[in-house]
């Protein structure tokens, strides 16, 4: 019976490591969550608190989460669309509703 010897003989930790530098994997939250948002925000407009926070989650992750730029920026455009049809309507609301008023207690 023979025994296998290795050619050259190896030293315990001789070879680095290969998974000491394997980069983190890059998160993407804040642009999906702005992307969602958005899309949100599309029926829930009225809130005016959702377009607000996706629109705040998008330029976050614009500075943060290079690798992520164009679902951020798809968040921001829906968010600021949304956003800004929420004051128009508002502020045609409230128009509305100051030229009705002397017409309120006939």
């Amino acid at each position: 019976m023979t025994t296998a010897t290795p050619t050259q003989p190896q030293a315990p930790f001789a070879e680095p490591n290969p998974y000491a530098n394997v980069p983190a994997a890059e998160t993407r939250g804040f642009s999906i969550a702005s992307l969602v948002l958005g899309l949100v925000s599309i029926v829930a407009s009225a809130t005016f608190f959702v377009p607000v926070v996706g629109l705040v989650l998008g330029i976050m992750a614009l500075k943060r989460e290079p690798a992520s730029r164009t679902i951020a920026i798809w968040g921001i455009v829906l968010n600021g669309v949304m956003l800004a049809g929420t004051v128009l309507v508002t502020l045609g609301a409230l128009v509305f509703g100051l030229a009705m008023l002397p017409f309120a207690f006939l």
